[in-house]
């Protein structure tokens, strides 16, 4: 009788552990093309901190802002009146979409619950694009234009809109052109691009009415910014190395760092993880093929084309990232997907939950039980940056420490 209760004891704690296993080492890492609305391509450019993501993608006859969720797929998000919308960021909950879309000229939108609204221009411009949203929706940021005949071109100028008004940011002293590409969390730190008066574009910063030029990398002259962390201290985007050649960059503290490439002459950034930590965008590898990558302080640079090998079918391809959500988890973009036969296509990349500290509730069912102190036993001695809920106290290793809290905490909860 004994035996055969140490038995069925067994039997539980191992499915228990099962369960444990499959809800936290394995996460269930996934690779989503994002398919179209009818056309033969499209491209993602924004995600929440939730995954839900935001682009453009062709329909039959025209190209179309989209949001697109897990449980509703891609929404058409219509236009101000004309054929066309493109939508680039998106608010971290995911309910507020910014962009640009055709009425009789180009103007940038804010989209929320259906709605797309108008923002209008600067005085004196007749367009606007909008390109970033702060984290709760209400900042937009982006460029508005004016065409000028007597140079047969347009001229722009960064704006910030916040409470229906639309803000002139202004140039860099001696220079006349700004573009705006991406705004802080609490919507006052704007980053983007700039011509200076040497007549070079310029990564720039902008903060309390303030554009400050962020420079280049050494020995060269121009650069522009793409997407900024969360607090505004880490700013990413691409510099020149040489004429028409260009680098990936992270800059902080005054500091602007080549992040390389993956083995070819170029490499661009686009997104950053809201600590500054993660870059991702897009680099040229050995075979001049354009790959999308993610870099980290620790790893480099790294092919998610290689990283994530095994989420790619039928010789798909991840080309570009564009974002990444807050905390690192989902990765937004485009490539080829051979299943589809779409050289681009939106791609919605989940590289599993982020690393949190706990007080040893692995399955995450509020009881620190068997279950748990299963799950990192079985996981103990593995190492790396993405080991789940079983690396307990998230220093990279499944060791004594994380044993110790689930067993400090044995029976809480329960």
């Amino acid at each position: 009788m004994m035996k055969r209760t140490a038995q069925n004891r067994f039997k539980a704690l191992t499915s228990a552990w099962v369960l444990a296993l499959l809800a936290t080492v394995a996460w269930s890492q996934s690779l989503t093309w994002l398919g179209t609305l009818g056309g033969s391509n499209s491209r993602a450019f924004g995600v929440s901190a939730n995954g839900v993501v935001v682009g453009w993608a062709d329909t039959a006859w025209q190209r179309r802002a989209f949001r697109w969720t897990v449980d509703g797929g891609m929404q058409d998000l219509g236009t101000l009146g004309g054929g066309w919308s493109e939508a680039y960021g998106v608010s971290a909950d995911g309910a507020v979409v910014v962009g640009w879309a055709d009425a009789w000229w180009e103007h940038a939108f804010r989209w929320e619950n259906g709605v797309m609204q108008d923002l209008g221009t600067l005085p004196g411009y007749d367009e606007s694009k909008a390109y970033g949203v702060s984290a709760d929706g209400a900042v937009v940021v982006g460029t508005a234009f004016y065409y000028n005949p007597f140079s047969d071109d347009y001229d722009a100028r960064a704006f910030r809109w916040e409470n229906g008004v639309m803000q002139d940011l202004g140039a860099l002293p001696g220079g006349y052109y700004s573009w705006a590409n991406d705004v802080s969390a609490d919507g006052s730190v704007v980053v983007g691009y700039a011509v200076n008066a040497a007549r070079q574009w310029r990564a720039f910063r902008w903060e309390n009415g303030v554009m400050q030029d962020l420079g280049a990398l050494p020995g060269r002259y121009e650069s522009k910014a793409y997407g900024v962390s969360a607090d505004g201290a880490v700013v990413v985007g691409w510099a020149e190395i040489a004429p028409y050649q260009y680098r990936a960059f992270r800059w902080q503290n005054g500091v602007m760092q080549d992040l390389g490439t993956l083995g070819g002459g170029w490499s661009e950034a686009y997104g950053v993880s809201a600590d500054g930590s993660v870059v991702v965008g897009s680099a040229q590898n050995a075979a001049r093929q354009a790959r999308a990558f993610r870099w980290t302080a620790s790893g480099g640079m790294e092919d998610l084309n290689t990283t994530y090998a095994s989420l790619l079918t039928n010789g798909s391809v991840l080309i570009e990232a564009r974002a990444i959500s807050p905390d690192g988890r989902y990765i937004v973009g485009y490539g080829y997907n051979a299943a589809t036969g779409r050289s681009r296509e939106a791609f919605l990349l989940d590289t599993g939950p982020r690393c949190t500290t706990h007080n040893g509730d692995v399955d995450a069912n509020g009881c620190v039980d068997d279950a748990d102190l299963l799950a990192v036993l079985f996981a103990f001695g593995n190492t790396g940056s993405d080991l789940g809920r079983v690396d307990v106290n998230c220093d990279q290793t499944v060791d004594d420490a994380d044993l110790l809290q689930v067993l400090f905490n044995f029976g809480s909860g329960c």
